[in-house]
């Protein structure tokens, strides 16, 4: 009987640090709002320009970017190592330079503009692929960012091999993704929600840490 209560505290005595799902469903939640609203006005704006196409991705990139930093900045509260804050940060980074360089380049080409828009969307979607693998086993719905991940991939490719995509193309795919992804992260928060008044969690109040216990039985 020893070696399996060996093999326990062994496997739990990780310490497992992350904010509580209240502070990170929020930002989540918002993201998906900011990402239906963007797809909603990209899809059904007619006539848009390239100037318009490029500063209403540079306010939806921005916006974007700061809620990625302010759940890298709460990871960092609650302690976390930096492999757990650490894509949150860089999608952040991510969001934030791709709208000032829409606002620094307001000539600029569709192609040009293609090209941001897909570094933007793989970027993100790496990282969120990457944060719903390492909190796979402490949340609930990450299938769900996953598959926003892999959505924001799969648009970014698109975009990127297309050889010189027209304003619509580019406009319809970054609608259609914005669309899709919104509605994914709604999902996700929703079920990351469920775990905020739960008892059976992993997670605090707080900044929570959750340690192991070397003389527990």
């Amino acid at each position: 009987m020893s070696e399996p209560r060996e093999s326990v505290r062994g496997a739990v005595s990780e310490v497992i640090v992350i904010a509580h799902p209240a502070k990170v469903w929020q930002p989540m939640a918002l993201r998906g709002v900011l990402s239906v609203v963007f797809g909603v006005v990209a899809l059904f704006w007619p006539g848009i320009t390239v100037l318009a196409l490029a500063l209403l991705f540079g306010a939806w990139s921005l916006l974007d970017g700061i809620s990625f930093l302010v759940t890298a900045a709460r990871e960092g509260y609650a302690h976390a190592g930096w492999r757990d804050w650490l894509p949150y940060l860089f999608a952040g980074l991510l969001g934030v330079a791709a709208a000032v360089a829409t606002v620094l380049w307001p000539a600029i080409t569709v192609l040009a503009l293609a090209t941001l828009v897909a570094v933007f969307l793989i970027g993100v979607g790496v990282a969120e692929i990457v944060l719903a693998v390492r909190l796979r086993r402490l949340i609930r719905g990450e299938i769900f960012l996953i598959l926003a991940g892999i959505v924001a991939v799969l648009a970014g490719l698109t975009i990127l091999i297309w050889p010189a995509p027209a304003v619509l193309v580019l406009t319809w795919v970054l609608g259609i993704y914005a669309l899709v992804v919104g509605i994914l992260l709604v999902v996700a928060a929703v079920r990351i929600r469920g775990l905020a008044g739960s008892r059976r969690t992993r997670f605090g109040s707080g900044p929570t840490v959750a340690k192991a216990h070397p003389h527990s039985p």
